[in-house]
């Protein structure tokens, strides 16, 4: 049996007097793809900042590989996250600011970021200014920081945003060849599609309470 590496007990969060996450329960084993859907408001992008430590729950708890989020650590390790809008230096180039992330944790060298670059379908050595970027090339740098460390977990909010067919091929492509690697990855996409083709257990929130979907 796969090994359980996110667990999610009974959490709740509210802002202010609106409760958005309502007694959530939730496993995730190795090696699986989790596609989490809901509509807009629904509590996704908000649990997943509670599994990634971004915010702590009121109550219950989340244990990534044994640890409590908040508690054991604050934030859990090896894990790879894209949530929201990827935030980069937009005077710098892609290679630039992908080197200076990686220097926070100083465990990965040039040649693991140009992989990573060219594994999301960009050319490390584009001297143009990530301002410059369009829409898809930010997501695909977002994504390539999201991996460039080879974590085994991966948090993946909307990650096929702003890519075009080709795009969106190629990026399923690269999170199906994750998954061969054994990674366990959480992904939320508004396309059905990608859901369908990508993941093997799919859960949805709604009202603030998730319900595990059959495929």
């Amino acid at each position: 049996m796969s090994e359980d590496i996110i667990i999610i007990e009974n959490v709740c969060k509210s802002f202010r007097d609106e409760q958005v996450l309502k007694n959530i329960t939730y496993t995730l084993k190795a090696g699986k793809i989790y596609g989490l859907i809901g509509n807009n408001g629904s509590g996704k992008t908000v649990l997943l900042k509670c599994i990634c430590g971004f915010l702590i729950p009121d109550s219950g708890k989340i244990l990534v590989r044994g640890k409590q989020i908040g508690r054991n650590v604050d934030f859990p390790e090896n894990i790879g996250v894209i949530i929201e809008s990827p935030g980069f230096l937009p005077n710098m180039t892609g290679m630039k600011n992908l080197r200076i992330l990686a220097a926070l944790n100083g465990k990965i060298n040039n040649g693991d970021i140009k992989n990573a670059i060219c594994k999301v379908g960009l050319d490390p050595n584009l001297k143009k200014n990530v301002g410059k970027y369009s829409l898809g090339m930010r997501q695909r740098l977002g994504i390539a920081q999201a991996i460039m460390e080879n974590p085994d977990i991966l948090i993946l909010d909307e990650p096929f945003n702003g890519l075009d067919k080709k795009g969106i091929e190629e990026i399923r492509r690269l999170i199906q060849e994750l998954k061969q690697e054994g990674k366990t990855i959480l992904l939320v996409s508004h396309n059905q599609k990608d859901i369908d083709i990508l993941c093997d257990e799919v859960c949805e929130i709604d009202n603030g309470r998730l319900e595990v979907l059959t495929k």
